[in-house]
């Protein structure tokens, strides 16, 4: 005859009792390692006796990296159905989270102005202070990159401010060129104009001579002393 079904009851022997607790805890354990193996799954195992002592189990080395998976899909669970449930519920959770977090940010906000420093300990000190000296190095550095940027745009604006600069002093000289050219032009005009000859009224040397002759003589007639020149002479 086969073995019959055990009817799950609270066992009264207390020795009994104890021996079916080691017989299925050996076996629990076994097959949670089974089902951890076979089916790549990640499972916890925890077991208190009635005298409270701990017997667990757990695929991954770490037991508080599943519970706290585990504490975390629940969460979520729970918040999943608190806001099924009353969806004013989780605005309140919500709020009283961002709440806490605005306070937290504030209260960092006042460390780093160097206020409420009296509870703090010392290595919370010395944390806050690695903290603002990363900062200030961050600050210093990007105050040095914009200084650098701003050094080399005004630069550049010299320099084409330069070359504007020779270009239109290159063109005030051309142009004082011109005018030089320009001025000197006109004065070789003038000054040609004024050594032209000028037009010499004809005498007529016949008809005075002869109107002399024959009223007033003429002044070498009057002076013989007086010299003329040989083109006034006539022949005899």
């Amino acid at each position: 005859m086969g073995r019959g079904r055990v009817q799950l009851k609270r066992i009264e022997n207390k020795i009994n009792r104890q021996v079916t607790f080691s017989k299925r805890r050996s076996g629990l354990l076994k097959k949670a390692h089974e089902i951890s193996v076979l089916c790549d799954a990640d499972v916890a195992l925890i077991v208190f006796s009635t005298k409270g002592k701990l017997s667990e189990y757990s695929s991954d080395s770490c037991m508080e990296r599943i519970l706290e998976r585990y504490e975390r899909y629940s969460y979520a669970e729970r918040q999943l159905d608190a806001s099924e449930i009353e969806q004013n519920g989780s605005w309140t959770l919500e709020h009283a989270k961002l709440k806490a977090r605005m306070e937290v940010l504030q209260r960092n906000q006042r460390h780093y102005m160097g206020e409420d420093l009296e509870n703090l300990s010392l290595r919370e000190l010395q944390n806050l202070e690695q903290q603002l000296d990363s900062a200030l190095k961050h600050i210093r550095s990007k105050r040095n990159q914009l200084m650098f940027e701003s050094i080399s745009e005004l630069q550049k604006k010299d320099k084409a401010l330069q070359e504007q600069n020779n270009i239109l002093a290159k063109k005030v000289k051309e142009r004082e060129k011109e005018i030089v050219q320009q001025a000197q032009q006109n004065n070789c005009q003038d000054s040609s104009s004024m050594l032209l000859p000028q037009p010499i009224q004809s005498l007529n040397t016949r008809g005075t001579y002869g109107r002399e002759e024959e009223g007033n003589p003429s002044p070498a007639h009057r002076n013989p002393n007086v010299l003329l020149p040989p083109w006034m002479i006539r022949p005899s």
